[in-house]
């Protein structure tokens, strides 16, 4: 009810600000759980998605979108909290490991669950390299996986911005990914790199983003070392 409700409330001004549209919505399945893998490009993708899908959809969130103390940090944290999304310490291996285990729960609960592969947004509108929890969860649940590409929600509103502006949100669905070969197998590092990277390829079939083999943590780190920087760091480097 208090999703709902919120969606309502929000609804209408979420509308006016972005005109969002939906491609795909048929390959979210109406019942039982599934995984929805988004590239991550705005703090707003965890409020847009979950707002133009019929299903409720929780999303792991970092912790500091819920606990910040200005205005519009109030209302996103209102809004998250309101539509259900998990508040994600991510200090630590046993953070993450506590996020999957809720999000574990999730599905196993029949529920959708959204992840952001890259694991953090995007510093500069490139897809880059997976964190394997997505194929954990893929694996662990057995749940289907479908990628998902938010287009236009960081010219809302970009990393660093207090508010946001006018604008289009595009929101691509692909089609879940087939995963058979991995049943039986067991579930190791190597099984959990090869599905998250097939998740992290369609996502950018259906965002048009280029790649960088690299984790975004990465990149951000070289940013603040030196802001002025336009190459992506090398290969490997973590």
């Amino acid at each position: 009810m208090q999703y709902r409700l919120s969606r309502l409330v929000a609804g209408p001004f979420l509308r006016l600000l972005a005109r969002a549209t939906v491609t795909g919505a048929e390959h979210v399945p109406a019942s039982g759980p599934a995984i929805l893998a988004s590239n991550h490009l705005s703090v707003i993708d965890s409020i847009y998605l979950p707002l133009m899908l019929e299903r409720p959809v929780s999303f792991a969130a970092k912790s500091e979108y819920f606990t910040g103390t200005r205005l519009r940090d109030r209302l996103v944290g209102a809004y998250l909290r309101s539509t259900n999304q998990l508040s994600t310490d991510r200090t630590g291996g046993r953070a993450a490991q506590a996020m999957l285990d809720a999000a574990l729960s999730h599905l196993s609960s029949g529920e959708l669950f959204g992840i952001y592969p890259e694991g953090t947004r995007s510093p500069d509108g490139r897809l880059y390299r997976g964190r394997t929890g997505v194929g954990y969860l893929a694996l662990h649940s057995g749940a289907p996986v479908i990628p998902v590409a938010m287009v236009g929600t960081d010219k809302v509103l970009p990393p660093g911005h207090r508010v946001p502006r006018p604008g289009r949100i595009e929101i691509r669905i692909g089609e879940p990914l087939d995963l058979a070969s991995f049943r039986g197998q067991p579930v190791g590092a190597r099984q959990r790199r090869a599905v998250t990277d097939e998740v992290v390829t369609a996502i950018q079939k259906l965002s048009g983003q280029e790649f960088v083999p690299v984790y975004a943590s990465v990149r951000k780190r070289e940013l603040a070392t030196d802001p002025t920087s336009d190459q992506p760091p090398r290969a490997g480097a973590d």
